[in-house]
């Protein structure tokens, strides 16, 4: 509630010079997050902000209607919005050498981590050939693997005295219904390769 509240108030703050709060929720889990928890935090939202400004929304691009309606400027955005290009960024990470197909298992993934004293270990799977990434991811995305049998992962530094840096995962399997894009796709990107693209976008 604070942060939602302290958001809010920055962008009425500035309103004069342009400033608008935008309403994204970050629907990267089906699992978790079902069309009931998608509405549940809008009407959250709703009735935090009931009886406080609203921004002007009569300029076109910030209409309203159905969901889309609250204290928010325009329609509620949401990350599910760029899967297209969240995608294809991946695929451009691919063939630069920056990501790769790994199928260590979670278990394993964990041991080669290595820990806050130690550094991790090279995936073996870390230097497939551009090609075989790019048609595995492809594969990934169309469905033809069980869930957990590939990820994609970052290729940054297994050396790294930040553990997130050590090759994160960008992508995983889930064969699940999502509640925007129902069963457009089975691999879904993770929260924090895909907030930043998605706050790039916006």
């Amino acid at each position: 509630a604070k942060a939602v509240s302290f958001n809010f108030a920055v962008a009425r703050a500035f309103e004069k010079g342009g400033g608008r709060c935008h309403m994204r929720l970050d629907d990267t889990n089906p699992t978790k997050e079902d069309e009931e928890y998608v509405q549940s935090i809008l009407e959250d939202v709703r009735w935090i902000q009931q009886g406080l400004p609203v921004f002007d929304t009569n300029d076109g691009e910030g209409k309203q209607s159905g969901e889309d309606v609250g204290p928010w400027y325009g329609k509620v955005r949401k990350t599910s919005d760029y899967f297209d290009l969240i995608y294809d960024a991946a695929v451009y990470l691919i063939e630069s050498g920056d990501a790769f197909v790994d199928e260590l298992s979670a278990e394993e993934m964990r041991e080669y981590r290595g820990t806050l004293t130690e550094p991790g270990r090279e995936s073996p799977h870390r230097n497939r050939s551009v090609e075989e990434n790019l048609r595995l991811f492809e594969e990934m995305k169309n469905g033809d693997h069980e869930d957990g049998k590939y990820v994609l992962r970052a290729k940054i530094d297994m050396t790294s005295p930040n553990l997130n840096m050590r090759d994160p995962v960008l992508y995983r399997i889930k064969h699940e219904s999502h509640q925007a894009t129902g069963d457009a796709w089975c691999l879904y990107p993770m929260y924090d390769y895909s907030h930043p693209i998605a706050d790039a976008v916006e």
